[in-house]
């Protein structure tokens, strides 16, 4: 992957039927790919802290690239938050600055099976990115290894 030169990474688009602050500008035919990382299923724990809240919620997948947050209570758009996870095993948590991407909305009376929010990373570090590469790498090696 390429980062340019000032560290910022290009947030990944929406989930589909999820509401976002700008729509996108047409629809995308459904056999592309718009993500630039792969996503790999987890359920891990994480805490999410803004200025004024605090919200515990669950990460149903991840990339290098951010989070998926399943919550019936997700942040709005635009949201700068902390996020604070470890993956199963890990000495370290990760403490991460990330940024509400979009949100799938609770909808009652709807088939709304996956409410939450898309998490883009913010400013990681070098080591950070590495790390975080490392476990998706692994847990994606160990969960799709054939031998």
């Amino acid at each position: 992957m390429v980062v340019p030169s000032n560290g910022s990474v290009p947030p990944p688009p929406p989930e589909p039927g999820a509401d976002s602050a700008s729509p996108p500008s047409g629809p995308a035919p459904d056999s592309i790919n718009r993500r630039s990382a792969p996503r790999i299923e987890v359920t891990w724990s994480v805490d999410c802290r803004t200025e004024d809240t605090f919200l515990y919620a669950s990460i149903r997948n991840i990339s290098e690239m951010g989070i998926f947050v399943g919550t019936t209570s997700p942040l709005p758009v635009g949201t700068t938050v902390t996020l604070r996870f470890a993956p199963p095993g890990a000495d370290d948590p990760f403490v991460l600055m990330g940024r509400v991407q979009w949100v799938n909305s609770v909808k009652p009376l709807a088939d709304n099976l996956n409410p939450g929010m898309g998490v883009c990373f913010l400013d990681l570090t070098s080591d950070a990115r590495e790390r975080l590469v490392e476990v998706i790498h692994t847990i994606a090696y160990v969960r799709y290894d054939v031998s």
